[in-house]
């Protein structure tokens, strides 16, 4: 077994996406509309691993989340990037971008070297080797 994608609602379906082709090589599928529904995604492919599915629907309430506090349910997703000085050079690359960095690049106590970041819409991305 292995995930095979995780889905994010989305205020702004088309800066999200290039948020992640741009940030994270995230090559997109076409544009999904069901105009019944009022329904669009997008599903973003990878080098590898699982699919990251952007959705967006008139009615969709706003997360009450604060993206500063930990809470139950899904928290974060990890994106491997391959090594400590890429880590370093995506988070600054980000960071320089204005988005904003709410961990800093660090070897955590179970080994990880990772930093961790928001997207545009405030959703946690572990940028991790």
């Amino acid at each position: 077994m292995h995930i095979e994608h995780i889905a994010i609602w989305c205020k702004d379906l088309e800066a999200m996406k290039e948020f992640y082709i741009s940030f994270f090589d995230a090559k997109p599928n076409e544009r999904y509309h069901n105009p019944g529904k009022g329904y669009s995604s997008y599903f973003l492919s990878f080098e590898n691993g699982a699919r990251l599915e952007l959705m967006q629907m008139p009615g969709i309430p706003d997360n009450a989340n604060d993206v500063m506090k930990q809470f139950s349910g899904l928290i974060h997703f990890a994106v491997s990037v391959g090594s400590e000085q890429a880590v370093d050079a995506l988070t600054e690359r980000l960071r320089n971008k204005g988005l904003r960095i709410v961990g800093e690049p660090r070897r955590t106590g179970d080994g990880y070297y990772e930093s961790v970041v928001l997207d545009p819409e405030g959703n946690r991305i572990e940028i991790t080797i």
